[in-house]
């Protein structure tokens, strides 16, 4: 298991929240803001990080400012101290203040700053935060259906925001993304299996775990079942046809976009290898990638990078 370090599910601790990751300004001042948002993002997991910098200096605050608020969304779905459902509300009246130009906190400062820039929709934004309003009475799915539609809503958004970042609206490459976005959440789903259960959330679609005569109560099992395994392998392969959905979007997507594409779909498919290479047993351990395999997966996208600008110079373009 070369690529593959082994977590145990139910010690896994989750992350500092966005409020603690960076000095909050006290005031609506758009530099502030701006800088606050470049502190939580700089202290997200190396993927994004490297992302961020396979894309032109000048989309990297915009992408600091987004990833700000979908990481303080999630995080007041998770970590609020009172109702989250009241807290999310709240945040979802900030977002439509900050659509109208008059923002109210300084995520939405920074935010309002590059949905004007970017012409961006409200749409996949709000989506986000519905989802997330989701997760607080919904903990079961009965069908592929079902589980996505709650992608479309709680994955797929991030996709079309980024593409927005590079003023493409095609409904094709919509279409692709949204395709790898979904095939990414679906992994997430997979590895964290016995944390989900463990937090009272199950995504497997219940029809799917009836096909394998999988039980809830297996999910709690100290080891994986030959049922479980079975099971898990159709799911996988599920999110790996996602992502061969999606593929072509390295080649369609805007150039300045295509390297941290590549990064992302391939740090999916790592993802699913992972799983694979722990025989699909992820209640004993939770598979991810180790920092060579991620150190890779990064010096692909950046050569990938180089050669589209290389072949740009070439064309002319």
């Amino acid at each position: 298991m070369s690529a593959v370090n082994a977590e145990l599910p139910q010690v896994a601790q989750r992350d500092p929240t966005a409020w603690q990751l960076g000095r909050l300004p006290v005031d609506l001042d758009l530099s502030s803001a701006e800088m606050f948002c470049r502190q939580v993002a700089a202290a997200h997991y190396e993927n994004f990080t490297v992302a961020t910098r396979l894309v032109p200096s000048d989309l990297r605050q915009d992408l600091a400012n987004v990833y700000t608020f979908a990481r303080w969304s999630d995080d007041l779905a998770d970590e609020s101290e009172g109702d989250a459902t009241v807290a999310l509300s709240e945040w979802r009246c900030g977002l439509d203040a900050c659509f109208a130009g008059t923002p109210t906190h300084p995520v939405f400062v920074a935010l309002c700053e590059t949905v004007r820039r970017h012409n961006l929709s409200l749409d996949p934004f709000a989506d986000l935060i519905d989802a997330f309003i989701q997760d607080q009475t919904v903990t079961r799915y009965e069908s592929r259906v079902q589980l996505l539609e709650y992608c479309r809503r709680s994955a797929d958004p991030v996709g079309r925001i980024v593409l927005g970042l590079a003023h493409c609206k095609a409904a094709e490459e919509i279409r692709l993304s949204d395709s790898i976005c979904t095939g990414l959440q679906l992994v997430n789903f997979w590895q964290d299996i016995r944390r989900d259960y463990l937090g009272g959330r199950i995504y497997i679609p219940a029809e799917d775990m009836r096909r394998h005569g999988v039980t809830e109560d297996m999910l709690n099992a100290s080891s994986a079942s030959q049922e479980f395994i079975s099971l898990l392998i159709d799911e996988v392969e599920w999110a790996e046809r996602c992502f061969g959905n999606g593929q072509s979007l390295v080649k369609t997507a805007p150039f300045v976009l295509r390297p941290a594409i590549q990064l992302f779909l391939e740090g999916g498919r790592g993802v699913a290898q992972a799983i694979r290479q722990a025989g699909f047993d992820t209640l004993t351990r939770r598979p991810v990638l180790k920092k060579r395999a991620k150190m890779n997966l990064a010096f692909r996208a950046a050569v990938h990078m180089v050669a589209i600008r290389v072949r740009h110079v070439f064309q002319g373009t």
